[in-house]
């Protein structure tokens, strides 16, 4: 009996889609943004926006295609560098976007112990991504760290790399610790890339801030 192929078409919604493009725009410019379309050969989003739905049809493929290709356009180090402030970016504007279902600025954070916040910040947008795309995220802790492990990453997909290349989630992960703790710094470094050849894409979260 022939084992079926197995399926490697996975995506996200098209509104976090929509979201990754606007915090390009927004830091990139419309120039550079264009340089970096054509450089990851998608030409299509010039012309065609992913609409603000929930529907699965952003592959990881097109992803990871547009952070390989800002690292072609600017160069490692300083494309890494982009697709972090990128990172950064698309967590506000997701704030805005996911909020009227989630609910997430309504949590009492502000009357959490700090631990806590940090715990349930992770547990919240872990939950986005499990339940609206076909990342896979899940959760540990040591004494000393949290871990954000993502199982099936978009941000790397396909790609081969030397060093771990998931600024964009790292950026994103770092602001959302930003917000979730009431504006408070901490450590994020990731630790493993499935890119380099791990298992999972790790990143290892200070439990205690850097100021």
């Amino acid at each position: 009996m022939t084992t079926p192929p197995i399926d490697e078409h996975y995506y996200y919604p098209n509104r976090m889609g929509r979201i990754i493009l606007h915090s390009m725009r927004t830091e990139l410019g419309a120039a550079q943004l264009l340089a970096v379309i054509q450089a990851a050969g998608h030409e299509r989003l010039l012309s065609t926006m992913p609409l603000g739905n929930f529907e699965k049809r952003f592959p990881f493929q097109t992803v990871s295609d547009l952070q390989s290709a800002t690292e072609a356009v600017f160069g490692v180090r300083a494309g890494r560098l982009v697709n972090l402030r990128v990172g950064r970016g698309t967590l506000a504007q997701g704030l805005k976007d996911f909020d009227p279902i989630l609910g997430i600025a309504d949590l009492p954070m502000r009357l959490m112990p700090l631990g806590m916040k940090f715990r349930v910040g992770l547990d919240v947008f872990a939950r986005v991504f499990n339940q609206f795309s076909d990342q896979v995220v899940k959760l540990s802790e040591t004494p000393t760290h949290h871990l954000w492990i993502i199982e099936r990453c978009p941000v790397c997909w396909k790609r081969h790399t030397d060093e771990p290349c998931c600024q964009l989630a790292g950026g994103l992960l770092d602001e959302a610790i930003f917000w979730g703790t009431g504006g408070r710094r901490f450590k994020v470094e990731e630790i493993s890339c499935i890119a380099t050849g791990a298992d999972t894409c790790t990143f290892r979260i200070d439990k205690h801030p850097l100021d």
